[in-house]
């Protein structure tokens, strides 16, 4: 079998977790994820199978939706609620909605982020978290991040006993953005300590979270012979890329790797090459060469 399945992920499961449940299911090991979550946060999580796998840097690169809370008046090492507390301050007066959507909104656009301390980011070949679970500190990486929106959901609530606010916000942004370091961010930005308190994934590759699939559901489709059916196609994965028909004579050319007139396909930087109504291949434009040249193959057959 080979296609994409969005998954729902549930909370307390890695994606790992998600990849190795789905080898056994689809029994395969040719099974990837496009996107970490963590274990804490739940949501949709693109799990590509068989030839599908091709594509989850394709995926990786678009753009993801997130639904969440953040909590102002204290913080944690990691960034969300799994951490230990480093910091607490009182939110004595409550923040106005108007002043908080104005952070929000000026934290939009293109900006550079730092990952946090507890994240998967390698540096010098090991984890930040290693660093972080033995009490090291290492320089961090700087990382250019797109946030497309961000917007609070409803009214932000004042818990007057224990001097706390929450904001419900959704957030659209592009790849390796760490939505709880813009939580912490924000808080930041108001002058007060802020922890990403809740988090669920919307939308991640085009899939959005009513489409998706528990692992409960894919396992009893097993049981029922239509786990294929839900499978979605390679296509799927590719539709920011301008499709082209290929004639028996450019298919016999691309079935061996090679090149195509630079004329064929208008000057597209990445161009998705369909035979007999399948993507078989991307190519991407070589101006240097004046040619396409193949980019991934995906269905020879």
């Amino acid at each position: 079998m080979d296609g994409i399945i969005p998954l729902f992920k549930e909370r307390g499961m890695t994606s790992h977790d998600c990849v190795f449940k789905c080898r056994g299911i689809f029994q395969t090991k040719k099974v990837g994820h496009s996107g970490t979550l963590d274990p804490n946060v739940d949501g949709v999580l693109p799990i590509c199978i068989g030839k599908a796998t091709k594509t989850v840097n394709y995926l990786m690169n678009s753009g993801k939706v997130y639904r969440g809370e953040i909590t102002l008046g204290f913080s944690t090492e990691t960034e969300d609620l799994d951490g230990e507390t480093i910091e607490e301050k009182d939110i004595l007066k409550p923040f106005e909605a108007d002043e908080i959507d104005a952070v929000m909104k000026q934290m939009t656009g293109t900006m550079i982020q730092i990952p946090p301390m507890f994240s998967a980011v390698k540096v010098n070949g090991r984890r930040l978290y290693d660093y972080a679970r033995k009490g090291e500190t290492v320089e961090r990486p700087e990382r250019e991040i797109t946030v497309t929106s961000f917007i609070q959901t409803k009214p932000a609530e004042y818990d007057t006993e224990n001097k706390r606010q929450k904001i419900y916000f959704e957030v659209a942004c592009g790849k390796g953005t760490y939505v709880r370091t813009l939580a912490v961010d924000l808080g930041k930005e108001l002058g007060v300590p802020a922890v990403m308190s809740d988090l669920t994934r919307l939308e991640s590759g085009g899939f959005r979270i009513d489409k998706a699939f528990t692992l409960d559901q894919l396992n009893e489709a097993k049981a029922n012979g239509t786990l294929e059916s839900l499978l979605y196609p390679i296509d799927a994965a590719l539709t920011s890329f301008k499709k082209y028909e290929l004639t028996d004579e450019q298919w016999a050319i691309v079935k061996n790797g090679g090149f195509l007139a630079i004329d064929s396909f208008n000057d597209e930087p990445m161009v998705a090459l369909v035979y007999e109504n399948k993507i078989r291949c991307l190519y991407r434009l070589n101006s240097e060469k004046n040619r396409y040249q193949s980019e991934t193959m995906f269905d020879l057959g």
